[in-house]
C-alpha cells in the first residue's frame, strides 16, 4: 500500500493510544492514527466500535464505507468510476464482469454505491 498511497503510512500515533476510550480496546490504534494524521474520518463497517461520543472531540466522525462511496461519489462521480473500472481490471483470479462486480458490492452492504453506479455501467 505504501508504493500504490506514498503518503498512507501514518507514524507516531502509539503515544496517543493508551488515553483513549473506545467501547473495544483493540480498537484505539484506529483512533490514535485517525487522530496524528488529523483525518476527518474513520471508514469501517464497524461503526458501532466507533461511537460519535468518543470522537466528537476529535472532530473525526464513524463513516460506513457506502456513506464514504456516497460522498466521494457526489463530490466527483467520474473520480469513483475511475477508481471502480481501475480496481475491477485488477481482478485477475478471477476477473468480474461489471454485473459480478456489482453483486459483490452488494453483498458487502455497498448498496447506495450500487445504486448510484447503475447510471454509469458503461464507464466500469
Amino acid at each position: 500500500m505504501d508504493s500504490a498511497v506514498p503518503d498512507c503510512l501514518v507514524t507516531d500515533w502509539e503515544a496517543l493510544e493508551a488515553g483513549l476510550v473506545l467501547p473495544d480496546l483493540n480498537d484505539r490504534h484506529v483512533l490514535a492514527a485517525a487522530i496524528r494524521c488529523q483525518a476527518g474520518a474513520i471508514v469501517t463497517y464497524n461503526t458501532r466500535d466507533f461511537p460519535e461520543s468518543a470522537l466528537r472531540q476529535f472532530g473525526i466522525t464513524a463513516q460506513h464505507p457506502d456513506e464514504f462511496i456516497e460522498h466521494a461519489f457526489d463530490l466527483s462521480p467520474a473520480a469513483v468510476c475511475r477508481a471502480v473500472r481501475d480496481q475491477r481490471a485488477s481482478l485477475k483470479l478471477p476477473p468480474k464482469s461489471v454485473d459480478e462486480l456489482m453483486d459483490t458490492y452488494l453483498k458487502m452492504g455497498l448498496a447506495t454505491t450500487v445504486a448510484a453506479l447503475r447510471d454509469h455501467l458503461d464507464l466500469l
